[in-house]
């Protein structure tokens, strides 16, 4: 498993290019974008084989093929360490069950950059990937995870990133930072509001976003509602808990809902 560069190509370790340049086959989500890795690093010699989210599942099975008939395999993704938000896990998965041994090869994640240059409160932190295209579910993902302590961490598309923000900015005043285009030639970092860092990108933000909202202070748990709604929440769902909670305390619906959403997150 070979982490490659997340923009500038000269931030390859010397371990992954001497990987690269001896295994036999590279297995590359994009094909394109791994070549030009390798005339890079001046290497033509591996096979490439192409293993995307699509083609995932069939292609896992002939690559085991390969290792099992002794072929040496190094799995990279488009950018990044695989398996963080990219294919690669049923072919891991499958080498795991067959004693195929794996090799993590680390270096550059989108994730470890932003943390390394966060001038904000991050740890500890939550990583959830990419958020849901569709605002309702992004909504509601953004809603439970803002009830923990934690700091979020999470990826957006460019034509996405100004509606996200103003979603987010609705739900807290917690300040975020957003990295676009890390170790690239645009590399810009934008710290503030959720409104003010969506007036820094701009209307027609571009290149590749990852953004942090800072951990939060989450209030001290009310002794008699948070024994009513751990039991509650032991046969019944957040929503309905709540709602039983707050007829028997005589307390707010929502401040119930959140106190459930807290509970139920953090395992409770």
């Amino acid at each position: 498993m070979v982490a490659t560069p997340i923009g500038h190509l000269d931030d390859l370790s010397r371990r992954a290019e001497s990987v690269l340049k001896s295994v036999r086959i590279v297995a590359a989500e994009d094909t394109r974008r791994t070549r030009v890795l390798l005339e890079h690093l001046e290497h033509r010699a591996p096979e490439l084989v192409s293993l995307h989210a699509h083609n995932e599942t069939q292609q896992s099975g002939v690559l085991l093929a390969r290792l099992q008939a002794g072929a040496d395999v190094a799995l990279v993704s488009d950018a990044g360490t695989p398996l963080l938000n990219d294919p690669g896990f049923t072919l891991l998965e499958m080498a795991q069950q067959a004693g195929i041994s794996t090799v993590p090869v680390p270096g550059c994640s989108a994730l470890t950059t932003l943390l390394s240059v966060c001038p904000l409160p991050s740890q500890p932190f939550r990583y959830v990937g990419f958020l849901p295209p569709k605002s309702k579910a992004r909504c509601k993902l953004l809603e439970r995870a803002l009830q923990l302590e934690d700091a979020l961490i999470f990826l957006e598309s460019p034509k996405r990133i100004s509606r996200t923000l103003a979603e987010l900015g609705t739900l807290t005043e917690r300040r975020v930072l957003v990295g676009r285009e890390l170790t690239k030639r645009h590399e810009t970092l934008y710290v503030g509001s959720a409104g003010e860092v969506a007036a820094q990108l701009g209307s027609q933000p571009r290149g590749e976003m990852i953004v942090l909202v800072e951990c939060g202070e989450v209030p001290a748990l009310d002794v008699a509602e948070e024994k009513l709604l751990r039991g509650l929440l032991v046969e019944l769902p957040p929503a309905q808990a709540a709602r039983l909670a707050a007829a028997v305390l005589g307390t707010r619906k929502k401040a119930m809902y959140e106190l459930a959403l807290r509970l139920s997150g953090a395992g409770g």
